[in-house]
């Protein structure tokens, strides 16, 4: 049987089991639609929240930029695992004691606003739009490889797929679909991480791997990686990084956006209680720990195996020739995902860093150019042809990829439709609308939200990985600050909620926009996004976390010259704070 019978076996299997469920849990009633009926398993919720929360971005980018970076790029597992740690500590079990179905409904009622709700659904909408075109990018990218077809194609197929069934299910279907989706993941990620782990360290767990010695050299893994890299240019995979502003900058920027992510917080409405929401929380916690301790070894071992194949004899040898590429390449370059240019006409694969520290060694080399060109995104997805692994462990990571990039797409259109249709539609342009039309709203909603992503998708402003990070970016400078003053502060007002939402972000749209285009249009970029011509040093991946502080210093000063919010307000506040004893989520 080919490899691509077995994709679509794999894949076709997972997508019938995803409708299958979508169909028997399709939501008849709003509180359905939204938070599942209130019912779910802590257990189950977990596993939810984990598929939700492990995107294309964890599963398919994120490693990718690791491998592509090193230690540099191990911000994204530091700030994504410590975000959630944050999410879980700070916010869950005080929104869920809380009550409402939405983001928006906790700001508009806790700053007393209908202008405060409206930039609430503003914010959410922009922050979560962001974040679908990464996921569709992500599920263009797997699409594209496993069915054969240009990456564009694979990214309509994808949409169709979520839309299907996210429309159908609502958050109820949603939540039974990322529980399968998180069983596929989890085995297609780590059955591979483990069949390469044994073939580079002789070490069963990729985990402990990653600090093993390397089976062919002898040496530790990590140390024959430093070599191989540094021999073509590469600075060290361990090096540590030169601007350490910027990391920790973007490091905050990740954990505060995820702490502010709408389509995570709602996960928390979906169980009985209040405590039901602490142990979903722990839960999940174990469940993204299964995949974010596996992630560094894949991306070590992916740089290593790469290099290797490129250089069979070692670096300081001739690469391989073109003509005898292996059988994976020649299938990544029909999706336009690798790219050779035999630049110096030898007909052999120049793989190297081509920087003017590099050119007195290239040019000894006789080499003229970098010549091969390979999307981070696609290592993990390729990793087990790299390796030579069977054709199953190769459609079963096929279904893992889309599994991770549908999962959170879908969560991220629920967010969104129920923005528009609760909080802006139910919310304050018609309170007397009936479920039947809520629910009508929401639908069509999704549809004109997954109609923007993808054509955004087919021009990312980025990796997957660094779209998702944007998304970050703006949920952390807009929804988080937010939601943390509405909780611990009872001197906030609506006044000063409103104008640092405004103030957060507008200036991190804007500081983004300047260097990844304008509305992320390609070619409208004021500034080539380089270290050269960023603000302080400061990347637009990170500037989320200077919008945060704009966002706090800004509604704490209009804040502390306006009124105090009403005494009800206050008591509220004091009330969300102790979050025992919590009934169901309400619809008020």
């Amino acid at each position: 049987m080919d490899q691509f019978t077995i994709n679509l076996l794999f894949v076709g299997g997972s997508f019938a089991l995803y409708f299958g469920i979508a169909f028997w849990a399709r939501a008849g009633s709003t509180k359905e639609f939204y938070v599942a009926g209130g019912g779910v398993h802590p257990v189950l919720n977990g596993m939810a929240t984990a598929a939700d929360w492990m995107s294309a971005a964890s599963f398919i980018s994120m490693a990718g930029l690791i491998a592509a970076g090193g230690y540099a790029n191990s911000t994204f597992l530091m700030g994504w695992t410590g975000g959630y740690v944050l999410l879980a500590m700070l916010l869950a079990p005080y929104l869920r004691k809380f009550g409402k179905f939405t983001v928006p409904d906790f700001i508009g009622d806790r700053f007393y606003s209908r202008t405060a709700r409206l930039v609430a659904v503003a914010c959410l909408i922009i922050a979560s739009v962001t974040y679908v075109i990464g996921q569709m990018t992500g599920a263009g990218v797997a699409f594209s490889r496993f069915l054969e077809v240009d990456k564009n194609t694979g990214l309509t197929i994808a949409a169709i797929v979520v839309f299907f069934y996210a429309v159908l299910g609502g958050m109820k279907g949603i939540t039974y679909t990322q529980v399968a989706q998180y069983v596929v993941l989890i085995i297609a990620y780590t059955i591979p991480a483990v069949f390469i782990s044994l073939q580079l360290t002789d070490t069963f767990l990729p985990a402990i791997g990653l600090f093993s010695n390397h089976t062919e050299s002898g040496i530790p893994l990590l140390q024959k990686l430093d070599e191989v890299v540094r021999e073509l240019g590469f600075r060290d995979y361990t090096a540590d990084v030169d601007n350490k502003l910027n990391m920790v900058l973007f490091t905050l920027s990740l954990m505060i956006g995820t702490a502010g992510l709408p389509h995570v917080i709602i996960r928390f409405f979906t169980v009985p209680k209040v405590a039901d929401a602490r142990w979903s929380a722990g839960w999940a916690l174990v469940f993204i720990a299964l995949l974010y301790l596996t992630a560094p070894a894949v991306a070590s071992m992916a740089r290593l195996n790469l290099l290797t194949t490129i250089y069979p004899s070692g670096p300081t040898e001739q690469p391989i020739e073109y003509a005898e590429r292996p059988d994976w390449v020649q299938t990544w370059e029909t999706t336009g995902l690798i790219k050779f240019d035999d630049k110096n006409g030898d007909g052999r694969v120049q793989f190297y860093n081509d920087t003017p520290a590099f050119q007195e060694e290239a040019t000894a080399r006789g080499w003229e150019g970098n010549e091969l060109v390979v999307n981070r995104d696609i290592l993990v997805l390729a990793n087990p042809e790299i390796a030579n692994l069977p054709s199953w462990v190769i459609g079963l990571i096929a279904a893992g990829g889309l599994a991770a990039a549908l999962s959170t797409a879908a969560g991220l259109l629920l967010a969104i439709s129920s923005a528009v249709s609760h909080d802006l539609i139910k919310g304050s342009i018609n309170p007397n609308i009936s479920d039947k039309g809520e629910l009508r709203a929401a639908r069509i909603s999704m549809f004109v939200a997954i109609v923007v992503a993808t054509y955004l998708g087919m021009n990312p402003p980025g990796f997957a990985a660094q779209v998702v990070a944007l998304a970050f970016g703006i949920a952390a400078a807009s929804i988080f600050p937010a939601l943390m003053m509405g909780i611990f502060s009872k001197r906030i007002n609506s006044k000063g909620a409103i104008a640092g939402m405004l103030a957060g972000l507008g200036c991190t749209l804007v500081y983004i926009f300047m260097f990844l285009g304008w509305f992320f249009i390609p070619g409208t970029a004021s500034f080539a996004n380089t270290p050269d011509n960023w603000l302080f040093g400061v990347s637009p991946l990170s500037f989320g976390a200077i919008g945060a502080m704009i966002n706090f210093a800004v509604a704490f000063s209009v804040s502390s010259m306006t009124e105090e919010p009403p005494k009800e307000i206050q008591d509220l506040v004091e009330s969300v704070r102790y979050p025992q004893g919590a009934g169901g989520a309400v619809d008020h």
